[in-house]
């Protein structure tokens, strides 16, 4: 009796997952004018590199020169994503793995994104190392900004 309880409560859960997945599909508005426009393959995703920053070799003492090299950083990340190169950025808390932060830039191609983070001049100058990762998520990934500039109170400095 128990094992009969078992299916019939597996079954339901199924079915109604099942449901509840095609009801989620039927609804669903596919606009392939902004699929094209963001580069999105059949899934809505699309090939990225991510950008994991840490802690470089070159350890500067002179507070003057690593504030300069960080405010060169931030500018440069204002930069890249205001031309649509950087679509996510952001700092990692402590970590004993001294990882600094990540990006996610807009191409698939690494040598492109070594490029771009080299025109980071904290990376130039060894403060920061960019490990690059061929990375597939979302092409939806780009319009995210819009909404943040929208929420975004004031800038981080």
């Amino acid at each position: 009796m128990k094992k009969s309880i078992k299916n019939t409560v597996a079954f339901l859960l199924f079915a109604c997952i099942t449901i509840t997945s095609a009801a989620q599909n039927k609804d669903k508005t596919y606009d392939a004018e902004l699929a094209r426009k963001l580069g999105a393959d059949d899934y809505g995703m699309k090939s990225y590199v991510f950008v994991i920053l840490k802690t470089g070799a070159n350890l500067i003492a002179d507070k003057k020169v690593l504030d300069s090299l960080f405010a060169g950083h931030m500018n440069n990340m204002t930069i890249l994503s205001n031309e649509g190169k950087l679509v996510v950025a952001g700092p990692f808390q402590k970590n004993p793995d001294n990882y600094r932060g990540l990006f996610i830039l807009n191409t698939a191609d690494t040598t492109e994104a070594r490029k771009m983070v080299s025109t980071d001049p904290a990376v130039k100058a060894g403060v920061l190392e960019a490990i690059l990762y061929r990375w597939y998520g979302s092409a939806a990934l780009p319009v995210y900004l819009e909404t943040h500039s929208k929420i975004e109170k004031s800038l981080i400095k």
